[in-house]
């Protein structure tokens, strides 16, 4: 007789794949939904909300939140210790496997917002790490984390409010690489860099398969930085009354011009 302990027949029914993040939701006895990833040799399962192994550290829902507590109780000079540093590295990769099974399973809401959950405690890294190689250390996947939480965003806010929202989105994210690389002294490589591109690519597409010109965001931005003010008035007007642009991106305002 087979052990309640044994999972076998999980492993036999679902093929690992190697290369490829394969995850599922499903039922537990208890009725609750919980997030499965198939791994080499066995299954991870993570909850679906709050921190992924379901623990509250010290009370708090994740680890980041109690060590923001921290700060308030210590004052702004706290400094993560070894241990603490140990416990940030478990939930950045918590949350990485999380964001991962998201993307997988095309939940891109959920994956932007635990995307926004590591942003987040990067920051508080960069405040209170013990040190800079062990901020480095994290700071470097910034850009990779900020790829899948644009990447996320534009595609669920695609699904719910439709191509120029999710172009709006890819440009507000682009902005935030761009001033990323300024933080590190590094704008000149903005253009050059492989996740720029991807996301660049990413709002041409959307643009060509649902025949949206530039948008009415762009077009304002283009406006002011040729200081034509009276042209950026009438595009503002246009975006208060909730106006959407042709396919050829045109104001009818701006053919009169």
């Amino acid at each position: 007789m087979a052990s309640a302990r044994d999972i076998d027949s999980i492993l036999r029914s679902w093929e690992y794949r190697p290369g490829e993040v394969t995850a599922r939701l499903v039922k537990t006895r208890s009725g609750r939904e919980v997030l499965q990833m198939r791994i080499d040799m066995g299954v991870v399962q993570m909850e679906t909300d709050l921190r992924p192994d379901g623990r509250r550290p010290n009370g708090a829902e994740t680890y980041y939140d109690y060590l923001v507590g921290e700060v308030i109780r210590e004052g702004d000079a706290f400094r993560l210790s070894k241990e603490q540093c140990t416990e940030a590295d478990r939930e950045f990769v918590q949350f990485y496997q999380r964001r991962l099974c998201w993307l997988s399973l095309r939940d891109y809401r959920r994956a932007a917002r635990d995307a926004d959950h590591s942003l987040a405690f990067m920051d508080f890294v960069r405040e209170h790490a013990p040190d800079e190689e062990w901020m480095l250390s994290h700071e470097q996947y910034r850009p990779f984390v900020l790829f899948h939480r644009v990447q996320a965003a534009s595609l669920a806010v695609l699904e719910e409010q439709g191509p120029e929202a999710a172009i709006a989105e890819i440009n507000a994210g682009l902005t935030r690489f761009r001033e990323l690389f300024a933080r590190y002294d590094a704008a000149d490589q903005y253009a050059d860099d492989e996740l720029v591109k991807r996301l660049e690519e990413m709002r041409e597409s959307v643009r060509r398969r649902y025949e949206v010109g530039r948008t009415l965001d762009e077009q304002l931005a283009e406006a002011v930085k040729a200081e034509d003010y009276e042209l950026a008035a009438r595009i503002r007007d246009r975006i208060r009354r909730g106006e959407t642009v042709s396919a050829e991106g045109a104001a009818p305002e701006d053919d009169e011009r």
